[in-house]
């Protein structure tokens, strides 16, 4: 079967990738065009889900033009009035599974709580327990060694939500421990295991 023929019969998947506030969001365009070049046997349709402070962390410029991202303002102007359209419920009826990663101290600590105070949050308040939710944690070794990250782990996992766990190595403020987010591979054969499921 030739390259052409194995495309015609891939499946479409919709697929959210979401970043938090979290240096790992540099590594978004490269688990993007992983996605976007694997030869497997799904076609992903992306759409990103940024935090504001992700967004400090994003090179738009490296993200394909047929990947769509969306933050708090995108949500706020898209409705003015009843019918208009609500983003974060249309994003959870879209998508086929949800990637958060890299998933801050910060906002893993909101999920675990409840709180929806921005475009992500209220996607994860809205999600439909029937489709898979990862989540990557990524913090500084001190931030992952708290007790408090344990717990809130722990929260998300009894809820349904696939921890895709750290992973120890030299971090980018130079410490050296646990808390780095996982390869994009791993993370990427997470995906396919939980779609093929």
């Amino acid at each position: 079967m030739n390259r052409q023929e194995n495309n015609d019969i891939k499946k479409d998947k919709n697929l959210i990738l979401a970043c938090t506030g979290s240096v790992a969001t540099i590594k978004l365009p490269v688990l993007i065009e992983k996605l976007q070049t694997l030869d497997s046997e799904f076609n992903f349709n992306i759409k990103v889900v940024v935090t504001k402070h992700a967004k400090h962390f994003v090179d738009t410029s490296l993200l394909p033009q047929n990947v769509e991202m969306l933050d708090d303002t995108s949500e706020w102007e898209a409705w003015n009035r009843r019918g208009d359209p609500v983003v974060h419920i249309d994003l959870g009826k879209w998508a086929d599974l949800m990637v958060i990663a890299p998933l801050s101290a910060n906002s893993l600590a909101k999920m675990a709580v409840g709180l929806c105070d921005n475009l992500l949050m209220c996607v994860v308040r809205a999600w439909d327990f029937d489709k898979k939710l990862l989540f990557c944690p990524a913090m500084n070794t001190r931030m992952y060694d708290h007790p408090v990250t344990a717990e809130h782990i722990a929260k998300l996992k009894s809820w349904g939500y696939l921890e895709v766990p750290t992973i120890a190595k030299t971090l980018m403020c130079g410490d050296t421990g646990n808390g780095a987010m996982a390869e994009v591979d791993t993370i990427v054969e997470h995906i396919l295991n939980n779609l093929r499921v």
